[in-house]
């Protein structure tokens, strides 16, 4: 069973950066593609980012592409948030999956972590 743990939320002002990490256990990271979603207030979950196994694919919803970096080394995958708007307070998931694919869907999910940005 892989389990999957994120960290880093927290609140922050519009303006700010935050980095939000994920680690998992249960399997060898590297067997795992990793991605992020994330769910508003009152809404679905959707797709934020996800990166392959080796760090060298990533896909983007076209909402964050300007502002949001998913990356991993060798043991977690992270987030990168820059200019932060109120309207990116969510709630932010980390995700696992042995599959490659587009949509990017995954078996395994985290907690989530919140974020709360304030004007």
């Amino acid at each position: 069973q892989v389990q999957v743990m994120e960290s880093g939320g927290g609140s922050v002002q519009a303006g700010d950066s935050l980095k939000l990490s994920c680690a998992v256990s249960g399997r060898p990271f590297s067997d795992l593609a990793m991605g992020w979603f994330r769910r508003f207030p009152g809404k679905d979950r959707e797709f934020v980012a996800a990166v392959n196994w080796y760090g060298d694919k990533t896909n983007y919803a076209d909402s964050v592409k300007d502002r949001f970096t998913i990356y991993r080394d060798n043991t977690q995958v992270y987030l990168q948030i820059t200019s932060l708007k109120p309207e990116d307070t969510a709630i932010y998931y980390c995700a696992a999956s042995f599959r490659w694919e587009y949509p990017y869907g995954p078996q395994y999910w985290g907690q989530g972590t919140e974020v709360t940005v304030s004007s």
